[in-house]
């Protein structure tokens, strides 16, 4: 393949950053959103192009004639450590960097067009446009990395990229709180990220993908079964690298960054944290999936964290008021469904017989990609609409936006699993993997699935049929202390085509032939409905939106009287059972009051002192002996004969 194409991949946005973030002020903001819009446009043509040309063309064929499932388009040579060891910049083609190839500038694309719409006016426009370019760079620079430096490279450009996109409203406290949260939490998962790659890279000598998953027995052996505290090395550098995936992708206990991360404009939300930088630790551990495969201990351990953290994410959505932080709930949990899927392919389960573990994971990707990108660009319609974030100050909206609210209701039934939206398909085939492996985690995770239909149409019908406030007499209030207002309406068109988009997509998604696609080892899968299973994931589904429907559908009492019942369970979840609480007291209790404060009256009385003590010994003994260089000639003289008959004196002696 020519690496014109590729290599504008990667050039286009990076071009983008540069033009705008240097540029930008000098341009109007109609300007500075078209040209991002067109940058990006071009770039999701060239990623459709390179993508459909490697699954639809045949295999890619080289000079030797020779074919591959797995080809690098270009690698050079960028630090040289050893013979075998070297950091490269490459292009990675196979069939997962290929999927993140239609969807990343799929969503960044319908990002750039809807923000059009919605930051139009807001101060710092074009220096928006440019976070958005690079933040798109940084995310396609990951996926197709050749070696696993150059993505921990791009991993930390992601990080950076979504910490200004975070704060971009930087005036506002919250706001630069939430980007300083992100950034922290997931510094120190990225650190266990860059700990294991040491540990892979010491013992293999290998930094390359391709060497390394095409022949991961090799891997193995290199360790030559180093164990420690009990647990083999290539365990412990699997599990590093994947809290580096835990940090990013919100895993429990690293979760605490994403929602507070809300605070940022909602398009950063659907782009960020919805299609793309959170599914990063996902397509971390399946780019590195033939390693894992050998040590089943960390596959069990990403199963664990995977199936607590998608149960507790869905508790804590049923109880939320905010609608970007249900999203962001939401969005954890189904992070947390990817992760499970890979972990239950073990080898000790049918599933990976088939490969349907990782594929299941890699359908549901993309599927959730679409329909929470929907959901978020959804809210963000509704909140331009009624300029709040709480449900609370929303209801009966279908009346007065029936776009936002058609949209709206498919990406419910897309994430409910509700036939034949396209998270039926995707998570019926997680489901599905989950139950070959273990009974346990099969029920486990189908009611979580439960729990996702509940509070996605709790809100649903909070937002769209509960009794609807007084939005008159709100609008006169407004007016009447000089602030504008209107009535809620519906989206313009820049915000109303990605909805539609996207929906539609959500519709047929589940149809695409993902099987002969996307697979652990190049084999076609063909994707057969499980309907014992898919029967019952759906009837679950069903009871527990119409529960929802009971509750939520008309104004009542029964939520209130349900939620006293059990307050301290509502006030627990509302509070997303104290995790911030915790921190806060280990970080100030523990850390800072229990070994910061001693280390630093150490670091004062004792390091200090021992230095302050030499620095007055040494002035002290300066100041006794400062008049023997007094600049008088006569003392000189003085000291010269004492000295000369001392040294006579002293060889007086020595000869007797």
């Amino acid at each position: 393949m020519d690496i014109t194409i590729p290599v504008l991949i990667l050039a286009i946005p990076f071009f983008m950053f540069l033009l705008l973030g240097l540029a930008g002020v000098k341009m109007s903001h109609k300007m500075a959103g078209t040209l991002g819009t067109i940058g990006m446009g071009t770039v999701l043509v060239l990623s459709y192009y390179t993508a459909f040309t490697y699954w639809f063309s045949g295999a890619p064929e080289f000079i030797d004639g020779t074919t591959r499932l797995q080809y690098t388009v270009f690698n050079q040579t960028w630090l040289q450590f050893t013979p075998a060891l070297a950091i490269k910049i490459g292009f990675l083609l196979d069939p997962i960097s290929a999927l993140m190839l239609v969807v990343i500038p799929t969503i960044s694309f319908m990002v750039h067009v809807y923000s059009l719409g919605y930051m139009h006016g807001e101060k710092g426009f074009q220096r928006y446009y440019a976070f958005l370019s690079l933040f798109s760079f940084s995310m396609l620079g990951l996926v197709v990395a050749t070696n696993i430096f150059q993505m921990y490279i791009f991993w930390e450009l992601v990080g950076a990229s979504s910490f200004l996109l975070i704060g971009f409203f930087y005036t506002l406290p919250s706001a630069v709180a939430a980007c300083k949260k992100a950034f922290i939490v997931t510094r120190f998962a990225d650190l266990g990220f860059l700990i294991g790659i040491l540990i892979l890279s010491f013992y293999t000598e290998q930094l390359d993908f391709l060497p390394m998953t095409q022949n991961p027995q090799a891997v193995f052996e290199s360790f030559g079964g180093a164990t420690f505290m009990g647990a083999s090395v290539l365990t412990w550098a699997l599990v590093l690298i994947f809290t580096g995936g835990m940090g990013k992708s919100a895993m429990l206990p690293l979760h605490i960054w994403l929602p507070d991360a809300m605070e940022g404009p909602t398009p950063v939300s659907a782009l960020i944290h919805a299609a793309t930088m959170v599914v990063a630790g996902v397509y971390l551990v399946a780019r590195l999936f033939p390693l894992y495969m050998l040590e089943d201990a960390a596959l069990t351990f990403i199963t664990v964290v995977g199936a607590i953290t998608a149960f507790y994410a869905a508790c804590v959505a049923c109880a939320q008021i905010d609608i970007k932080r249900i999203l962001a709930f939401s969005t954890i949990s189904q992070i947390a469904f990817m992760m499970v899927a890979l972990g239950v392919a073990s080898k000790y389960g049918e599933a990976i017989h088939e490969g349907l573990g990782y594929m299941a994971s890699m359908f549901h990707l993309f599927t959730h990609a679409m329909f929470k990108a929907l959901l978020f660009l959804g809210a963000g319609s509704l909140i331009h609409a009624v300029h709040s974030n709480n449900y609370t100050a929303m209801g009966g909206l279908r009346k007065y936006m029936p776009i936002t609210h058609i949209t709206f209701l498919i990406g419910c039934l897309a994430i409910a699993g509700i036939w034949p939206f396209a998270g039926f398909f995707s998570k019926d085939e997680i489901l599905t993997a989950c139950f070959a492996n273990s009974t346990f985690w099969g029920i486990w995770m189908m009611i979580v699935a439960a729990m996702t239909a509940f509070y996605m149409f709790r809100m649903y019908f909070l937002i769209f049929w509960w009794d609807n406030p007084d939005y008159e007499a709100r609008v006169k209030e407004q007016e009447a202390h000089g602030h504008h207002a209107s009535m809620p309406h519906e989206s313009p068109f820049t915000m109303a085509f990605p909805l539609v988009f996207l929906a539609i997509v959500s519709c047929v998604a589940g149809w695409v032939p993902f099987g002969e696609l996307v697979t652990f080892d190049g084999h076609e899968y063909h994707i057969h409905i499980d309907w014992s299973i898919a029967s019952m994931s759906m009837g679950v589904a069903i009871l527990a939106i119409a529960f929802a429907a009971w509750l939520y559908m008309k104004k009542n009492d029964k939520p209130a009287r349900m939620a006293d019942s059990c307050r301290w369970l509502w006030t627990a979840a509302n509070r997303r059972f104290y995790w911030d609480e915790i921190y806060l007291w280990i970080t100030r209790k523990v850390i800072f009051d229990s070994i910061c404060k001693p280390i630093a009256w150490f670091d004062r009385h004792i390091i200090d002192g021992t230095m302050d003590g030499f620095a007055y010994v040494t002035n002290v003994a300066s100041g006794a002996i400062k008049g023997l260089q007094s600049g008088k000639v006569q003392m000189y003289v003085w000291w010269f004969l004492i000295g000369a008959v001392l040294l006579g004196v002293i060889a007086a002696v020595c000869v007797l």
